[in-house]
């Protein structure tokens, strides 16, 4: 017989009930009805087919993109006492071969592969002997060509089902996908009367911010902010991601060289150093990953606890993806985005050129490509730069229903007034038109210096101190003539072109500055006041401290949770897996608040299933209960010491 969802979740998974939508999702795939479930990094996709995997008699298929994911998920698998495997590149062919035959032989319930897989004419005997009950499809956005992440392997998905004897259960998980989206993942899968489940994309936990780095160095830069960051997350995993290799190995070197554990990943390096990076930081041994977007797919590290974006990414969709990464494990987690105006030419760069090296679209297609492409890149920029609700930005632009408070966001907990700024606007797009009358365009460098009055050689030769806008802002710092500048080419007040070999932008005027100096409206933008974005990062690690344990249910005591990362720590290490694979985070805390004494009461811990409780359960209880009986002789000296402290005096000797 058969056992039920409910039973295997708890069993294997240690969770006494579903998350919203999960438990609607298993029974359609049981009940053999195709689903397409697009749910945030977080909600429990891989639950929704393991556990119909675990209730049926036949093999569950998985398709993945990344050998990361499948390794990964393998390993979790294993410790939940599930059967399971991969077959990917990074396997021996005898390896591979075996693999095959022990599938054969139905030694696993869940075979893990990638899509170039499905064509591999032994893989397909093997399928045609032995068809998969449910195929399950992670990351389905990449079949679409409309989306950001479009890998055409994931075309033959469709031709590898439609040659099976028997028609599998399908099952596409993705964790971002816009309604046109979905409807091209539907039709190139050929799903049949899917479930449709669109979750909630709102992650509780998780605190955005964007920074905007108004300086080449110094605190207000993005080495600087960088810094901080790391300091204030001391202790804790993260992640920053650059857009380019160069950033990346810049930027970890940095790291490196103020002493913080960081490496890097990126596609230049070999396969080997990829592997080894990303082994130290999924198994703790280096705190900071530095990355392009090519890391982290798949990866199911759940105690991440900040992510950065160091360059700012080409579309909402990649970088809510990426920002998901962090706190997975349901704790406090940090989002936070830098933002520079040359952010936006270089991804102007990076769309132009991939999409002319697209062999597979024809040249119509690439242009419609390229133009959906600077569509997203429009709103991530706006997204950028903002002022509203961080989360009700995100939430929007996945079609989802938003307050326009949410009081966990860099924007709602900064204080903005509100500054006219006519008069330095007027002077700056006047600066602009005095150059174009001289058949002249610079930068946005360039403008600044010649309004602040600059000696500089390059200005002089040129002949800018002749200019009538020459110094007219000479009281204005360097810093905020420069945040001008930017709102205004944000706004459309003013523009940017490219020269030359388009390494180099120019200031133009727009429609809009015309519009504007004729009509002569009033023109205001809203700014932090000074001072408030520190004092509100202050207030907010106070009110994480104690290690961001979340304080439902009783206070979790950080001292014994250190102890339980420890006894953590040494059982990872004997098991050879990362250290989340043995209990995440959110499962330490919840042991901390229950102080379970009994394997019964272990069992009641999140995240705490029968095979971990059969094979950790007694290390951690022993860890508790010696915690417990030493807290216990130690309670009547911390009464006395606080009874003298809080009377203002000191106990004898």
């Amino acid at each position: 017989m058969l056992p039920l969802p409910e039973h295997v979740l708890k069993t294997h998974f240690g969770y006494d009930a579903f998350l919203p939508n999960q438990r609607d999702i298993v029974a359609a795939m049981l009940d053999g009805r195709d689903v397409l479930a697009v749910m945030p990094t977080g909600a429990g996709k891989s639950i929704c087919y393991q556990v119909p995997a675990l209730c049926s008699d036949g093999l569950t298929l998985v398709v993945s993109p990344l050998i990361s994911l499948m390794k990964d998920q393998v390993e979790s698998l294993a410790q939940a006492g599930v059967s399971a495997a991969f077959i990917n590149s990074s396997l021996s062919a005898e390896e591979q071969r075996a693999t095959l035959e022990m599938a054969g032989d139905r030694a696993f319930t869940l075979l893990y592969v990638a899509p170039e897989r499905l064509s591999a004419p032994s893989f397909q005997e093997l399928c045609l002997r032995h068809p998969p009950r449910i195929v399950a499809v992670d990351e389905a956005h990449c079949i679409s060509q409309w989306g950001q992440d479009f890998r055409p392997s994931y075309l033959g998905i469709r031709e590898f089902v439609d040659a099976l004897p028997v028609r599998p259960t399908i099952g596409a998980f993705t964790a971002t996908a816009t309604r046109r989206v979905r409807g091209d993942i539907g039709e190139a899968l050929g799903l049949r009367d899917p479930l449709m489940v669109q979750a909630s994309f709102d992650r509780p936990n998780l605190h955005f911010e964007t920074r905007r780095a108004i300086a080449s160095s110094g605190p207000g830069s993005k080495d600087g902010m960088l810094r901080q960051i790391a300091q204030d997350h001391a202790g804790k995993p993260g992640i920053v991601y650059c857009m380019t290799t160069k950033t990346v190995e810049d930027v970890c070197d940095t790291l490196q060289r103020w002493g913080f554990s960081a490496t890097r990943y990126h596609g230049k390096l070999s396969a080997g150093e990829r592997r080894a990076n990303q082994e130290d930081f999924v198994y703790d041994r280096a705190q900071i990953m530095v990355a392009t977007n090519a890391f982290g797919m798949g990866i199911d590290k759940s105690n991440v606890g900040f992510i950065v974006h160091y360059d700012m990414p080409l579309d909402v969709e990649s970088y809510y993806q990426e920002a998901g990464r962090a706190g997975r494990d349901g704790e406090p987690a940090d989002c936070i985005l830098f933002y520079a105006a040359k952010d936006v030419h270089t991804a102007e760069w990076l769309i132009s050129h991939s999409f002319e090296q697209n062999s597979v679209a024809s040249e119509a297609d690439r242009r419609e490509l390229a133009d959906r492409a600077c569509d997203r890149l429009k709103m991530m920029t706006f997204y950028a730069t903002t002022q509203d609700c961080l989360r009700r930005f995100l939430l929007r632009y996945f079609d989802e229903d938003a307050p326009g408070y949410c009081g966990n966001c860099g924007n709602c907990e900064t204080q903005f007034e509100e500054v006219n700024i006519t008069v330095e606007a007027q002077k700056l797009i006047s600066c602009v038109y005095r150059l174009q009358q001289r058949g002249r365009r610079v930068g946005r460098a360039m403008i600044c210096d010649i309004v602040r009055g600059s000696k500089g050689a390059k200005l002089l030769e040129a002949g800018y101190d002749t200019l009538s806008t020459y110094a007219i802002m000479r009281e204005e710092s360097t810093r905020r003539v420069r945040f001008l500048l930017d709102a205004l080419i944000e706004r459309g007040m003013l523009g940017t072109q490219s020269v030359g070999s388009g390494s180099f932008q120019v200031v133009v005027p727009t429609a809009g500055s015309a519009e504007f100096l004729r009509c002569g409206e009033a023109f205001a933008i809203k700014v932090p006041k000074e001072g408030a974005r520190e004092r509100d990062r202050r207030r907010r690690l106070e009110r994480e401290s104690g290690g961001g344990m979340p304080q439902q249910g009783g206070e979790a005591n950080p001292r014994l949770f250190q102890i339980l990362k420890e006894v953590r720590a040494r059982l990872a290490s004997e098991a050879g897996v990362p250290a989340y694979v043995v209990f995440s985070n959110h499962s330490l805390h919840d042991m901390c608040r229950r102080m379970p004494r009994t394997e019964g009461e272990f069992l009641e811990v999140a995240g705490v299933g029968r095979k971990k409780a059969e094979r950790y359960g007694e290390a951690f209880l022993s860890a508790i209960a010696r915690f417990a009986q030493e807290d216990e002789k130690a309670s009547p000296t911390r009464r006395k010491s606080k009874f003298f402290a809080e009377n203002g005096a000191l106990p004898s000797d």
